[in-house]
């Protein structure tokens, strides 16, 4: 089964118990993607913002104050539950006046998250691939090109002794055909190594 994420931003409400529960959804590329979702979305006049987040085998959760377990968790496992990778989920709870419970809150948040994501337009993820390559200060210019050329990210940069180190995200069918122009280009003096592969959204 090819794995999914969500296809473009989402949202959901739910009023339990006169607490108003407001879920925001997105797909996210890297941890740090969701991070900054998850802090852009966040209702300041709001005491909880419950979030998850999941990318790959990373993750993390948050409850926001309320108890340890009842909120980020409940979230985490509606993405897990629904096959979902490479997405972010805030749950904003405005309180009502009466106590949920520990159960309660867990089934809002939950229930809140899953419907959110239920609802959810969605596509399929590419696999991608993480590559380190090493090139002489010269060809830096050469390996930007080339990068437009097949679809590929610059995920970081940095001097090496010899030259220069990046780390690269490509789609995971580019890497034949980008490895081949790499070597035509400096002369065989690249070297490249792979990192790690992920499936990220489709472009």
């Amino acid at each position: 089964m090819t794995p999914q994420t969500l296809a473009g931003p989402a949202r959901h409400a739910i009023e339990v118990r006169k607490s108003r529960f407001i879920a925001q959804a997105t797909e996210v590329a890297t941890p740090e993607a969701a991070a900054a979702f998850c802090a852009r979305s966040a209702d300041r006049d709001a005491r909880h913002n419950c979030w998850a987040w999941r990318v790959g085998a990373r993750y993390r959760f948050h409850d926001a104050d309320e108890p340890a377990g009842t909120a980020g968790r409940p979230i985490l496992m509606a993405i897990d539950a629904q096959g979902l990778d490479h997405v972010a989920l805030l749950v904003t709870r405005f309180h009502g006046g009466i106590k949920l419970g520990a159960g309660g809150l867990a089934r809002a948040y939950g229930g809140c998250a899953a419907e959110c994501l239920r609802l959810a337009p969605r596509m399929a993820l590419l696999e991608r691939l993480r590559l380190r390559v090493a090139v002489a200060f010269d060809t830096i210019g050469t390996v930007h090109q080339l990068l437009a050329t097949h679809a590929g990210l610059r995920l970081d940069e940095r001097y090496a002794p010899d030259g220069i180190e990046l780390d690269l995200d490509l789609p995971a069918d580019r890497r034949a055909a980008f490895e081949q122009a790499l070597r035509d280009a400096t002369r065989g003096d690249a070297r490249v190594r792979l990192l790690d592969a992920d499936p990220l959204p489709a472009a």
